[in-house]
């Protein structure tokens, strides 16, 4: 069909112009003579056939051009066209303009030639400007109006910042607990899911390490929960930043547009959004903040799984993952005792405990 539709274009315009230079021509060439060439519709369809024979040599290359430009569109964000064509329609808009001006001018060259050039050289600037720009330009048309509000409208102020936007980043996705977390409700408003985020998960899970495949098919399965499961609403960012290469600069910056919060367990990516004056919300910080507090002399029951460093150690865990050490406890390894809490040191990599045997206490 389409192949036709670019014959039947080629000859509607093979026509056209045999009736404005077939005339011409024929004068060239001193065939005056012929009396059926000086008519317009035998111009117009000599010019039809030359036009419709050249097609059998270049119509292939046309339609696979056609068809590389749009499958290029379909693949394309709807915001990168919509900019884009924007921007190409205000440069157009602008050429035409300039081109009015132009033409009052008595020089062939400056009223014909550069119109034409201006058209081309300002119609792709405002594209470029249109697509490159995009982000910027749908922050601006999304930022609510926050000028000259009243006093009465304050609880749709606090309303509208319990909707801020969270923005996942690939490490809290792939841990996990962000699918749990969202659904006791601890986090509200709109999840946010970049494209760019989607496509560094779907590499780790084509990973050919085994290790990191299942990580990033775990991600994947996180997402369909939080996606299909939970009443949180989830939106998937179509937007790209070509001119940044990490997806740690990405995400800061969409969240400098969006007035988002960047969702995380990274702790780099936690510095580097503090630094620029970008909300985080820290998984890690989160699960320590819950976790439950211990007080030296306090009793606990615990299982001792291994021995530690030190000589005489043993190690236990809490349920949360904290780590206990048990002075004296080598020779309690398989087994559940008491122990009393003798101290608690909080360290970067989380909170540690030290204990005793409480058998231990008593025989003291």
């Amino acid at each position: 069909m389409l192949k036709r539709f670019v014959q039947l274009f080629f000859i509607i315009t093979g026509g056209t112009l045999g009736v404005f230079f077939i005339p011409e021509l024929i004068q060239l060439l001193n065939l005056q003579d012929v009396a059926f060439l000086e008519k317009p519709y035998v111009d117009a369809i000599l010019g039809a056939i030359l036009f419709f024979l050249v097609t059998f040599w270049i119509v292939d290359y046309i339609v696979e051009l056609i068809r590389r430009v749009e499958e290029a569109l379909l693949k394309a964000p709807v915001t990168d066209v919509l900019f884009g064509s924007l921007g190409l329609i205000l440069g157009l808009i602008v050429a035409y303009l300039v081109g009015a001006f132009l033409g009052r001018i008595q020089l062939q060259v400056v009223s014909t030639i550069l119109p034409i050039f201006l058209s081309i050289l300002l119609g792709y600037l405002g594209f470029q400007v249109g697509f490159k720009k995009r982000d910027e330009l749908v922050s601006v048309f999304s930022m609510p109006a926050r000028i000259g509000k009243k006093k009465g409208q304050e609880e749709t102020d606090n309303e509208e910042s319990l909707k801020s936007l969270k923005i996942l980043d690939t490490s809290v996705i792939i841990d996990g607990r962000i699918a749990d977390i969202c659904q006791t409700g601890f986090l509200d408003g709109t999840i946010v899911i970049p494209r760019f985020v989607l496509e560094e998960l779907q590499h780790i899970a084509d990973s050919s390490d085994v290790l990191k495949r299942n990580r990033g098919r775990r991600g994947l399965d996180i997402l369909n929960c939080i996606q299909k499961e939970l009443a949180m609403k989830v939106e998937i960012y179509e937007g790209d930043f070509e001119d940044i290469q990490e997806v740690d600069s990405k995400l800061v910056k969409l969240a400098k547009l969006t007035s988002g919060l960047v969702v995380t367990n990274d702790f780099n990516l936690n510095k580097v959004c503090e630094l620029q004056n970008v909300g985080v919300l820290n998984i890690n910080d989160l699960a320590n903040a819950v976790k439950p507090i211990v007080l030296p002399g306090e009793e606990m029951n615990v299982l001792v799984i291994k021995d530690g460093k030190e000589h005489n150690q043993g190690i236990a865990y809490l349920d949360d993952g904290t780590m206990i050490v048990v002075e004296e406890g080598r020779n309690y390894i398989g087994k559940q005792i008491d122990v009393l809490v003798t101290s608690v040191l909080q360290t970067s990599a989380g909170r540690m405990i030290f204990a005793k045997p409480k058998l231990l206490e008593k025989a003291l």
